[in-house]
């Protein structure tokens, strides 16, 4: 599903996010992405959906060679993905409903797809209740649970989470892991960057730490246990 080789970041000349990163991603497994602010955890989400470009290396998703993805075809290719942020990103005049159902429209999908999807979709994030609510009316746990709807909608292979529990109390959190864990169970591939300590400990799944821009460590059933080293991004 993932594939980095040799993948370099420069921001200009003098700042490097990521160095020398070699990953590979399995189709269905859900990995951690974990390290101290400024390790480099976003870029390596932004490579992923193309928000970035490796200055050296490679980057293939679902068999897409992305550094040499024209930026016409970028667009289509992120409709293919779920992507998930932190601050939710929900639309503030649409209901639940009209949220998720626009990630629909922007497709192209008939109205009749997206009445038999959307419904199903938020029955399975646990909102069948609120369709007509609008995000205000919804507490932080709730607008994620949006959020994670609106991103499965279109059926994606590749579930993308940036810091999707940092604005949620622990309860919440762990509610939205779990919820995460039932997308990759049903075959969703699902990587989640976080500095979230208690639900990867609690998880107990693939762990890939960054820090200061290089990969440390890689288990398949590991632990936070932050690094002594505090990070910062790498002069070139």
């Amino acid at each position: 599903m993932i594939q980095l080789q040799n993948v370099t970041v420069n921001y200009g000349n003098e700042w490097i996010a990521l160095y020398q990163v070699s990953l590979c991603v399995n189709k269905g497994e859900f990995v951690f992405i974990v390290g101290p602010t400024g390790a480099g955890k976003s870029t390596l989400l932004k490579l992923l959906y193309r928000e970035e470009t490796a200055t050296q290396g490679t980057v293939r998703v679902a068999g897409h060679d992305l550094n040499h993805m024209p930026s016409r075809e970028v667009p289509l290719f992120r409709r293919r993905l779920g992507i998930v942020f932190q601050d939710f990103g929900l639309l503030p005049n649409k209901t639940v409903y009209e949220n998720v159902a626009f990630a629909l429209r922007v497709t192209g999908e008939s109205s009749r797809t997206i009445r038999r999807k959307v419904p199903h979709v938020l029955e399975m994030v646990g909102l069948a209740h609120r369709p007509d609510a609008f995000p205000h009316q919804l507490s932080g746990g709730e607008q994620q649970r949006v959020a994670i709807a609106r991103a499965l909608v279109n059926d994606p292979p590749l579930l993308l989470a940036d810091e999707p529990t940092g604005n949620l109390d622990p309860d919440t959190s762990l509610g939205i892991v779990q919820l995460l864990h039932h997308i990759n169970v049903r075959g969703t591939t699902v990587i989640v960057a976080t500095h979230d300590h208690t639900i990867v400990d609690r998880m107990q799944r693939r762990v890939v730490a960054l820090e200061r821009g290089r990969l440390v460590r890689d288990d398949q059933q590991g632990a936070y246990r932050p690094l002594l080293m505090l990070s910062e991004p790498m002069r070139s």
